[in-house]
């Protein structure tokens, strides 16, 4: 018997789940992800670098949360969405920067062992802001029609 996927386990704990398509909840979640932009920037700025990479992160997060709330999808877990954002996009390059993302947040909220730099946060916050974009135009391209299609894809690939 096949072990069933992690995103189909969330499925099962109500975790991921489709909603009405919203445009509402989409432009709030990409008010937060502004508000996060602005945050991680302030932080930069008085050298709270560790601060800053996560707020650099939750730019990420709210706008990927954003696009999928546009299609219908909410889900509850950082982890299944970006796994979801990369089978329903195949927007490998936006992947790769908000998986880095999570990944430096997390190192650098519960670890205190790494090397921390005003360039890494600037790095970090520089790709926050192209991610932020890339969203906005995938959510201000998508028509009812691609809505449609990213549900009925979604739903099978929760299988």
């Amino acid at each position: 018997m096949r072990k069933p996927s992690f995103l189909s386990k969330l499925k099962r704990e109500g975790k991921i789940y489709l909603v009405e398509p919203s445009e509402e909840i989409c432009n709030s979640y990409l008010e937060k992800a502004e508000n996060c932009l602005k945050s991680a920037s302030i932080l930069l700025d008085n050298r709270l670098y560790e601060n800053s990479i996560s707020m650099s992160y939750y730019v990420m997060y709210n706008s990927l949360t954003a696009l999928l709330f546009r299609t219908g999808i909410k889900c509850e877990n950082h982890a299944g969405a970006i796994i979801l954002f990369k089978r329903m996009f195949g927007r490998n390059d936006l992947y790769k920067l908000i998986s880095f993302a999570k990944e430096e947040r997390v190192d650098k909220q519960y670890y205190v062992d790494f090397l921390l730099t005003k360039e890494s946060a600037q790095d970090l916050l520089r790709k926050a802001e192209d991610f932020l974009v890339e969203i906005k135009l995938l959510i201000k391209d998508l028509k009812t029609e691609d809505v449609r299609k990213l549900r009925g894809k979604f739903l099978t690939i929760l299988k």
